[in-house]
Formats: structure tokens, C-alpha cells, sequence
């Protein structure tokens, strides 16, 4: 057993092995960011389906579509969307990794973001509808300009914990050989046969990356509190 010195130097300076970690960092944060971004867009536009079927009883073969999806996304696991994604869907097509796993980390996210974008829409008072409809809005500026503003400070929170919940999830990217940064700790642990150090290192990075977003939606919610006084 080596010293603390050797040991680093083995897992992170020797043959530059640290640039797995950074490469894998790069990656983990392309494919969260671009999959965030996917999400909040399907995610929105199911959210309005469905509760705009709710409340005014159109748009049924759309609400049943979005209600399969819904159902499907979230009745089987990531990891398992990531592999059918990849290896049947894009089977016979040569196309980017980091593609492949931002369409499927972001069709995931979308049905979690489409429930809580939702819960929101209806957690606000039938009230505030019909203010806005006796003031001559319509139904779509009543949501923009009423609703909408109204359920996002309402679903902060669980929006920034979804974001959170995708950053992690993405650590299963390896499963079709793609280099994120938990692929890059176990290629360096493949190599210098020394599991703790290249494991604990990517445990801690994933937990300031998670400290530094909880910070950014905290940060946020005290300004959106602090605008409505």
C-alpha cells in the first residue's frame, strides 16, 4: 500500500490520467445542459396538453398521446431507455454518442418536468382564470400572462431537484461506451487497479456541481420572493 503522494500520482498525474476526469467532466456537463434544455421544452408543451385538456375538455387525441408518453418515460428505467435509444432506435445509423444520450436523457427528463410543470398549472385557483377571461384575455394570454408566472415560482423547487436528479442519472452514460465522468474514474481505476481515489474524486466533483446548482435555485427563489413584495 503507497502513500497518499504515490497513489495520486498514480491515479491522476501518471500518463496524464487526470484528462479522463476532466474529458468526462466536459461530456457529463454537455450532455446535462443540452438534455435540461429538451426537457423544459417537451416538458412544457405536454404540460400544456394535459392541462389544457383538464380545464377546458380539447385537444383529447393529444392528451391521450401525451398521456402514453408519460406513462412509458416514466414506467421503465433510464438506463434502459439509454440502451434502446442507441441500439435499436439509432441502430443502423452512425451518429454521435453524446447525441444519442442527450435525446434520451432529455425524453426522460421531459416527462418528469411535464408533471411538475402541470401540478403547478393546477395548483393555481380556477379564480385567477376567470379574472383573466372577464378582463378580455384569452385562454392562451391568461396562461402567459396570469398562470404561468404564478406556478414557476410554485415549482422551483422541484424543477431545480429534477435538474438535479438528470446531473446524477447521466453517470449511466457508460452503458453505451460513452466517456462521462464516471466512465472516466473507471477507465483510471482499469488502469492502476486503485479504486478509491478515482471514484471518491468523481463523487466529489458530482457533489459541488449538485452544491453549486442547489445554490443557483435557492438564489432564484429568494429573488422571485423578494419581487413580489
Amino acid at each position: 500500500m503507497g502513500s497518499f503522494a504515490d497513489n495520486f500520482y498514480q491515479n491522476f498525474i501518471e500518463d496524464n490520467r487526470y484528462e479522463y476526469i476532466l474529458n468526462g467532466l466536459g461530456v457529463t456537463l454537455i450532455i446535462t445542459l443540452f438534455s435540461v434544455m429538451i426537457g423544459i421544452i417537451l416538458g412544457f408543451i405536454v404540460a400544456m396538453v394535459r392541462s389544457t385538456y383538464d380545464k377546458t375538455g380539447k385537444g383529447l387525441i393529444l392528451n391521450i398521446i401525451c398521456n402514453i408518453y408519460l406513462t412509458v418515460i416514466r414506467g421503465t428505467p433510464v438506463v434502459l431507455q439509454l440502451l434502446i435509444t442507441y441500439f435499436v432506435i439509432f441502430a443502423s445509423v452512425d451518429v454521435n454518442k453524446v447525441f444519442v444520450a442527450v435525446i434520451a436523457f432529455g425524453i426522460n427528463s421531459g416527462a418528469y418536468v411535464a408533471e411538475i410543470i402541470r401540478s403547478g398549472i393546477m395548483s393555481i385557483d380556477n379564480g385567477q382564470f376567470e379574472a383573466g377571461r372577464s378582463l378580455g384575455f384569452s385562454y392562451v394570454q391568461t396562461m402567459i400572462h396570469f398562470i404561468l408566472p404564478q406556478a414557476f415560482k410554485n415549482i422551483l423547487p422541484a424543477l431545480g431537484n429534477e435538474f438535479i436528479v438528470l446531473l446524477k442519472e447521466t453517470s449511466v452514460a457508460g452503458y453505451i461506451a460513452l466517456q462521462d465522468l464516471t466512465k472516466g474514474a473507471d477507465i483510471i481505476r482499469s488502469r492502476t487497479y486503485n479504486a478509491f481515489m478515482p471514484l471518491m474524486a468523481v463523487a466529489v466533483i458530482y457533489l459541488v456541481l449538485v452544491m453549486i446548482f442547489d445554490k443557483l435555485v435557492k438564489n432564484l427563489e429568494r429573488r422571485l420572493r423578494n419581487s413580489d413584495h
